[in-house]
Formats: C-alpha cells, sequence, structure tokens
C-alpha cells in the first residue's frame, strides 16, 4: 500500500513539473529559440504603456527658533 501511494505521489509530482515546464516554454520559447539562432527577438507589447506626469511639489523649509525658559 505504501508502495502505491509512493508512486501515485510521484507521478503527480513528474506531471506538475511537465506542467510547469510546457508553461515556461510556452511564454519564453520563442526567445529560447532566438537565442539559439543568434537572433535577437523583438517583444510587441501586449499593451501600451501609459505614462503619468505629475507635479510634484517642493516642501518649504521650516524655519525653527529656539526658545529659552528663564530661570526665575
Amino acid at each position: 500500500m505504501i508502495a502505491a501511494l509512493g508512486t501515485l505521489a510521484f507521478l503527480g509530482t513528474l506531471w506538475l513539473l511537465v506542467v510547469l515546464g510546457a508553461a515556461v516554454l510556452e511564454e519564453s520559447g520563442a526567445s529560447i529559440a532566438a537565442a539559439l539562432k543568434g537572433r535577437s527577438r523583438q517583444q510587441q507589447p501586449a499593451f501600451a504603456r501609459a505614462r503619468f506626469h505629475t507635479r510634484s511639489r517642493t516642501q518649504q523649509p521650516m524655519r525653527v527658533q529656539a526658545r529659552w525658559r528663564d530661570a526665575a
């Protein structure tokens, strides 16, 4: 019984590794193939980049004055 559960765990792990490897190759397979051929792959952006320009506020410097307490 333990051998059957061990085999099942092994096959499940193996299946998970194959699925993850296929997902990685699906994402970057074209880049890997281009690199092996010595070419650079030009990737088209999946979405347009949005550029936001915000005007930053500069904080005015604080002016500190020392206050001395009277000893009286």
